[in-house]
């Protein structure tokens, strides 16, 4: 996801490619809402344990987070730990999907020049490849590890939805940060009968989602892909019943999250609902143990990987030491849950009141 920006244009694209603005495209609506019935999988989901601390020692303005601050600041020994943890995440992409280094380079969210960039869209996809098959070390396959994290993910949604809605029918999705479309796949496979809006900053990342797209082997309905501010996208207030914010928040600003969560309570129906998804706080995996000054465990999470993520990652901080279930409640939701959807990440659903 591209992080947010003041002066875009919305920008609607069809199918077909083509561009429009979004004051000048009208939505059409069908003469009834096609009623989804949900069925509900008979496979419970795995829980997974919180680690004992609120959010990981290497946030905030902790002596350990302070080190690593002055640490990233050394060019050299930096460089030496951003090409360490690009090796391993690229060593656990290649177990699986070696062609995929071969096509996309180096799939690792790290860029000089930002994310808004041809590089940073083909890279996109192996990335959150890596980052899944991470999550699940233990897994057979990538094809196992995505059940895990993308069919737990879309279970919470479905069933906090069916909970607390009062109406099962999923008529519009819109997925804000959308990326290469990703995650925007799996809602559009989860719920065939929905109407899914794909919203991104970066036009790269759009014209590699709906590439994918016309590429791909989806049989459902086309998804539209809107260039605009996920704080401002222009699209008319209670258009949807289902936001999903997946992967995004670590990447934004505490302000550019705040105005994320107030703008999907715009967009929704009431009744609708919202669903985050990103890095749980509580892992367990990105927690380690302190004996004194010395670190005894650092769990799944190497010295090398979490100095790189506060290197590469300038809002993480921000994103850690936010109250996000408080700022789903004072943007008006109610029913806020969060649930640890997999060892590394949460999600986060809530409800527009009827």
């Amino acid at each position: 996801m591209a992080l947010y920006s003041k002066t875009l244009t919305s920008t609607f694209l069809n199918c077909n490619g083509n561009g429009s603005s979004i004051k000048n495209h009208k939505t059409s609506k069908t003469s009834a809402r096609r009623s989804l019935t949900i069925q509900m999988m008979a496979s419970t989901m795995e829980s997974y344990e919180e680690g004992n601390l609120d959010r990981p020692k290497w946030t905030g303005q902790t002596p350990l987070s302070r080190l690593v601050a002055a640490l990233i600041s050394f060019k050299p020994l930096y460089s030496v730990m951003k090409f360490g943890a690009r090796q391993a995440l690229i060593r656990m992409i290649m177990l699986d999907h070696c062609v995929v280094i071969a096509d996309y380079l180096n799939p690792f969210h790290a860029y000089d020049e930002g994310n808004l960039s041809w590089l940073a869209a083909a890279e996109a996809e192996p990335a959150t490849m890596s980052i899944t098959r991470r999550a699940i070390p233990d897994a057979a396959s990538l094809d196992e590890a995505i059940e895990v994290v993308r069919g737990n993910w879309l279970r919470v949604i479905e069933q906090h939805h069916l909970e607390y809605s009062g109406n099962s029918v999923v008529a519009d999705i819109l997925d804000i940060g959308c990326s290469v479309g990703w995650s925007t796949r799996f809602l559009a496979n989860k719920f065939p009968s929905a109407n899914i809006t794909g919203l991104d900053l970066s036009p790269y990342f759009l014209a590699v989602a709906q590439y994918k797209e016309k590429n791909g082997s989806s049989s459902g309905k086309c998804i539209k892909w809107v260039h605009a501010n996920g704080e401002d996208t222009g699209l008319p207030a209670k258009s949807f019943d289902i936001v999903s914010i997946a992967y995004v928040l670590h990447e934004c600003p505490a302000i550019a999250t705040v105005n994320l969560v107030k703008e999907a309570f715009r967009l929704l129906r009431p009744g609708g609902t919202i669903a985050i998804t990103d890095n749980s706080p509580k892992s367990k995996k990105l927690q380690f143990k302190l004996n004194g000054l010395l670190l005894v465990s650092f769990q799944e999470l190497s010295p090398v990987l979490f100095t790189l993520m506060k290197s590469t990652e300038p809002f993480l901080d921000e994103y850690y030491l936010l109250d996000l279930e408080s700022a789903l409640r004072e943007a008006g939701f109610i029913n806020v849950q969060t649930i640890l959807t997999d060892p590394r990440h949460r999600t986060v659903t809530a409800t527009v009141p009827h």
